[in-house]
């Protein structure tokens, strides 16, 4: 372990020598959230770590959080991950950066004011009654893959509410970007250093998925423009084709559009369902929990479906979404990539060098989360959430990058979480090992395979 180094009056955060190049690349590729978790033990709250060419700078305190991702976000842009994630979304909301990223900023967020949400809720309720009858289907047929369900739920809701079109027409778009998220893992991991052209069996499924995902584009675009009227709609899809379609130079917009649709199809449904994933796992299994949620669900909507107004009343529900968000953040890292140099918290950091924000380390850190490894919904009741840092907890992000559907993301969260409480009975496969895998999202390795029962 080095000390911290004294640069003329600055400092630099603590962290392994370079003799731990190998060990560090070796967790960069088979174990992430081991890399993140070690360092924040053997280091504290910064952290200074040299992986092959690339320098990491790793900050895990609120405060130190807060500046790099609000106080002084305008010195950091998309880091490693999402560099990679380029090539297949390009510029979208997700990478975009500076005028073009406050441009779609302001294009999209209409959508998400909360008159907007709320008239989304029957959407959201009638895709879950669908994802229960197909679930219920499997009861007595062995386990079930959950994390499939649950993207079919979460794709129907994004094509119902923001694209108004059936996604469930275009099977290959979950399997598309799972090849995208390997694609860019795989360039993160191995810094970029093989060459793009190179005819690994993982490159050539990239460049397939990123073709299909061109393909679904096209053909939203083509339906719509069909329709009498075409664009002239207030969903998302119609939003973007007149402002896309208003640029100076035709080509620029035609690629514009393809790189905002590519990433609202990401982003509008992978988190979600991996939120769902991992409540519903740690739901079934804590059958405390689970029997609290079903009276709840019973007490608050009987056997009708929840409404917009009912969402500050499914106030346990909520907790207990929150605690699964704490564990297992759908964004699990935050990347930047520092433009100037700074100081973070009385640390040095250089420009252009790798700043990352890791909440998945931050949601248990020991001085602000008792017994941080520890599934209890009851953290978040509102006199133990009083007195905590904001930015002890961000599994949206924050500053000006939070999230910019993170009302419809809960809203599908919570009612879903209530409804299969109230129905059904999910419980893991015994055996199956539920291990997180950390790709642009938390996901459940190897999916989610989960027997139904009637609930009782």
């Amino acid at each position: 372990m080095t000390g911290i180094l004294e640069h003329g009056a600055k400092l630099t955060p603590p962290g392994p020598s370079r003799a731990a190049t190998f060990r560090l690349l070796h967790h960069l590729v088979a174990d992430r959230l081991r890399l993140m978790s070690s360092a924040a033990e053997g280091y504290g709250d910064a952290v200074r770590m040299a992986i092959g060419p690339k320098t990491l700078y790793f900050f895990n305190h609120p405060e130190l959080a807060k500046h790099v991702l609000a106080d002084n976000a305008a010195n950091y842009h998309k880091g490693i991950g999402l560099v990679q994630a380029k090539r297949a979304l390009g510029d979208g909301l997700l990478t975009s950066e500076g005028d073009l990223w406050h441009k779609q900023r302001r294009t999209i967020a209409p959508t998400f004011q909360r008159k907007r949400v709320a008239e989304q809720a029957t959407v959201v309720t009638e895709e879950a009654h669908a994802l229960i009858g197909r679930l219920r289907a499997g009861i007595g047929h062995g386990p079930v893959g959950l994390t499939d369900e649950l993207t079919t739920f979460t794709l129907g809701v994004l094509g119902r509410t923001l694209l108004d079109a059936q996604l469930s027409t275009f099977d290959s778009i979950g399997q598309s970007f799972e090849a995208v998220q390997d694609q860019a893992m795989f360039e993160m991991v191995t810094l970029s250093m093989v060459p793009l052209w190179a005819p690994l069996p993982k490159q050539r499924r990239f460049r397939k998925a990123r073709r299909a995902l061109e393909d679904v584009v096209r053909a939203l675009v083509a339906e719509r423009d069909g329709r009498p009227g075409g664009s002239a709609g207030e969903d998302v899809l119609s939003t973007l084709i007149v402002s896309t379609r208003a640029e100076a130079d035709p080509e620029v917009g035609r690629v514009r559009l393809r790189d905002e649709l590519v990433t609202l199809l990401l982003a509008g449904h992978e988190t979600t369902a991996s939120t769902l994933s991992w409540t519903t796992h740690l739901v079934g299994q804590h059958p405390e929990v689970a029997a609290r949620l079903r009276e709840e669900s019973l007490r608050v909507l009987g056997d009708r479906d929840p409404e917009f107004e009912d969402l500050h009343k499914l106030s346990y529900t909520t907790q207990v979404v929150q605690e699964a968000m704490r564990l297992y953040p759908p964004v699990w890292i935050l990347p930047r990539l520092s433009l100037a140099e700074d100081n973070v918290g009385g640390y040095h950091v250089p420009a252009n060098v790798d700043v990352v924000v890791c909440p998945y380390t931050m949601h248990r850190h020991p001085e602000f989360w008792t017994n941080p490894t520890v599934f209890d919904p009851d953290r978040f009741h509102p006199t133990n959430a009083a007195n905590r840092s904001r930015y002890a907890y961000i599994p949206f992000g924050a500053g000006p990058r939070f999230c910019v559907g993170n009302s419809l993301g809960m809203m599908e969260a919570v009612f879903v979480t209530a409804m299969l409480a109230r129905e059904l009975r999910l419980i893991t496969k015994p055996g199956f090992e539920v291990v997180p895998e950390p790709m642009l999202s938390l996901r459940v390795r190897g999916g989610l395979p989960m027997t139904v029962h009637e609930a009782n």
